[in-house]
């Protein structure tokens, strides 16, 4: 493959930032990343691994930012690391053996239902009410691990949101959960990352100048998060589950 020309290098750079300061909070930056990918005229499986090169570049700047403001429960999320791995590393090696294409329409539904339950709890996510884990929480917090890890090695669109929402059913404020959330993203991430790359699925150019700039948008998303508190992290993730919910039903209508 050709080098990249500088006006698809300044694309790459100006999409890869936008993706990842949504993406550092409330996840759903693919939505922005991977049509840019595609537009570069790599195929569809190159997209996804030269993508997830990019997205855990940044993952992992975000993930760092948060936990250097005390914004990840390391107590847990310590625990839950490993499965994220796992569950993405069976996903990644689950999807090229089987179609993908029938979760959407359960993904639609799932996403609809955590979009709505935000919208009416008010005060939702405002204050920490986060204690200590239980048997229950921890067991809870496990399945959701190694679940939407898998998930987001097998499919991937809402991974962010589905993490966030269930660190939030567990007491967590949006910004504390939002870290979390990043922290076992960046998990999947990297599983997800070593399996497309042994399959020779990533372009290493592409991923690495909008991995660049994922890594500012990363630094500078975070940031904001975390010094605007829920009042910020809130509207962004209910318009980003919104945005997925519509890419998913316009996929499913012109499929």
């Amino acid at each position: 493959m050709s080098d990249p020309t500088v006006s698809m290098i300044l694309f790459l750079i100006g999409v890869g930032f936008v993706a990842a300061f949504v993406d550092s909070v409330v996840g759903g930056g693919g939505l922005i990343a991977l049509p840019a990918l595609l537009m570069t005229g790599i195929p569809p499986t190159l997209a996804l691994g030269t993508n997830k090169l990019a997205s855990t570049m940044g993952s992992l700047t975000s993930t760092l930012s948060f936990l250097r403001s005390g914004k990840i429960n390391l107590k847990l999320v310590r625990y839950l690391f490993p499965l994220s791995l796992l569950g993405s590393a069976a996903g990644t090696y689950l999807v090229t053996k089987l179609p993908s294409e029938f979760l959407r329409p359960m993904v639609v539904v799932m996403l609809l239902l955590v979009t709505v339950y935000t919208l009416l709890k008010k005060n939702w996510g405002n204050q920490n009410t986060y204690q200590a884990a239980t048997i229950r929480t921890t067991v809870f917090a496990a399945a959701v691990a190694l679940v939407i890890g898998g998930y987001d090695g097998f499919f991937g669109p809402g991974t962010g949101s589905f993490l966030m929402f269930a660190f939030l059913l567990i007491g967590f404020d949006f910004v504390t959960a939002a870290g979390n959330a990043k922290a076992l993203n960046f998990g999947s991430n990297i599983a997800s990352l070593i399996t497309f790359a042994a399959l020779g699925h990533v372009q290493y150019k592409y991923g690495l100048i909008m991995g660049a700039s994922m890594i500012a948008g990363s630094l500078v998303g975070s940031q904001v998060a975390i010094r605007k508190g829920a009042s910020y992290v809130k509207p962004l993730f209910i318009a980003v589950s919104i945005l997925l919910v519509g890419k998913q039903v316009w996929d499913l209508m012109h499929h």
